[in-house]
C-alpha cells in the first residue's frame, strides 16, 4: 500500500510549514452552461443565448484543460449529463487528459426539487451518459448548488445504491441557498435513511466562531487568496485525514460572456472578480499540488481511518 494522500507534500517543493501532516487539495470544477446557474432559475433564456453559453462553456473548459496540462495537474470535473450528450468530444478530452469525470446531475436541477424516483433517474442518466464517453465508472457526485441536506436524506441512499463511491454535495457552512453548518469540515460518513457514503466537503475557514466559505466560486473571486490558504492550514491542523476540496466553474473564467438579467445581490455574487479570475487561478495552480477526488476517496477507503458520521435524517 502506498502512502495515504494526506502525507504527501502540499506545495510544490515544500511541506506544511507548521509541521502538521501535509494535506492533499482536491481540485474540482462544476461544468454547466452559464444559464443553468441557481441565480438564473426562473429566467427565460432564449435558445440562441443558450447555444452561445454552450459554446463559451466549451471554450472556457478547454482553457482550463490547457492550464492543467501545462502544469501536469489532474483534477475532477463534475459534469452535467446533458453536456456529455451534447459535447462528447469535450468529455473525452477530460478523460484523455487523465482527469476524473463525475456527475453533476442530468440537467442541473436542485435535488430538493426532485422526488426520489426523479432523482434516481436523473443520476442514472447522467452516469450512463458520462460513462459512455469516458469508458470509466463514475465514482463521484456533486449536487447542483450543494442541494443535498436535511430535506433529502434519501439522496444519499440512492447514490449508494447506484454505486457511487463518494459525494461532495454537503457544504459545512450557513448560506441562504445551501449548507449544513453542523457537518464536519473534513471527510466524513454521511448517513441517509438506510446507507452511508463517504463525503468530501468543500473547504471552509473558521474565524471568530463563523464558518466562512473558502472553497471557491464567488468567495475565490471576492476574497484574497490568503483566506483560502488559511483554510488549507486549518485543515492540516484540525482534520485527519487532512483533505481540502476546492471548486470552480468554467463560466467564472469567461469575463466577456453575455450577462444575465439578475437581481442586484445575485449579479454581484455571480460576476464579481471575473476579470481577474484567470490570473488568480494561475497563481493558485502554480502554488500547490492537487489530487483527483476519486484517488483521495480510494486512499481513505484503503487506509480506513476513523471518520465521524453525520446523520442527515433528523439532524
Amino acid at each position: 500500500m502506498g502512502h495515504a494522500p494526506w502525507t504527501t507534500p502540499v506545495a510544490r517543493g515544500a511541506s506544511a510549514a507548521d509541521g502538521a501532516p501535509a494535506a492533499p487539495i482536491v481540485l474540482s470544477f462544476d461544468v454547466e452552461e452559464h444559464h443553468r446557474i441557481e441565480a438564473a432559475a426562473g429566467l427565460t433564456v432564449l435558445p440562441a443565448l443558450c447555444a452561445e453559453y454552450g459554446r463559451r462553456m466549451e471554450d472556457a473548459t478547454r482553457w482550463l484543460l490547457d492550464e492543467l496540462a501545462r502544469r501536469d495537474i489532474r483534477a475532477t470535473f463534475f459534469v452535467v449529463g446533458e453536456l456529455a450528450r451534447d459535447h462528447p468530444a469535450l468529455i473525452r478530452a477530460m478523460a484523455a487528459g487523465g482527469h476524473e469525470v463525475g456527475s453533476h446531475s442530468w440537467d442541473h436541477r436542485a435535488v430538493h426539487r426532485l422526488t426520489p424516483d426523479e432523482f434516481r433517474e436523473d443520476v442514472r442518466k447522467s452516469k450512463d451518459a458520462i460513462e459512455g464517453q469516458t469508458g470509466e465508472a463514475v465514482a463521484g457526485y456533486r449536487a447542483p448548488t450543494f442541494s443535498i441536506g436535511r430535506r433529502t436524506p434519501w439522496a444519499v441512499d440512492i447514490l449508494a445504491e447506484l454505486g457511487l463511491r463518494y459525494d461532495s454535495s454537503i457544504y459545512p457552512v450557513r448560506h441562504d441557498r445551501y449548507g449544513e453548518p453542523s457537518a464536519p469540515r473534513g471527510p466524513f460518513r454521511v448517513r441517509g435513511e438506510a446507507h452511508t457514503l463517504l463525503e468530501i466537503p468543500p473547504l471552509k475557514w473558521c474565524f471568530a466562531g463563523l464558518n466562512v466559505p473558502a472553497g471557491g466560486g464567488g468567495y475565490f473571486r471576492l476574497f484574497p487568496l490568503a483566506l483560502m490558504e488559511r483554510g488549507f492550514a486549518q485543515v492540516r491542523r484540525a482534520c485527519r485525514p487532512a483533505v481540502s476540496m476546492i471548486y470552480f466553474h468554467p463560466w467564472e473564467f469567461d469575463p466577456d460572456q453575455p450577462r444575465l438579467p439578475l437581481k442586484a445581490l445575485s449579479r454581484f455574487r455571480t460576476y464579481v472578480g471575473t476579470r481577474g479570475s484567470r490570473a488568480r487561478l494561475r497563481t493558485l495552480l502554480d502554488r500547490h499540488h492537487f489530487a483527483r477526488a476519486k484517488d483521495v476517496a480510494a486512499d481513505i477507503e484503503n487506509e480506513n481511518p476513523p471518520l465521524p458520521t453525520f446523520l442527515l435524517r433528523g439532524s
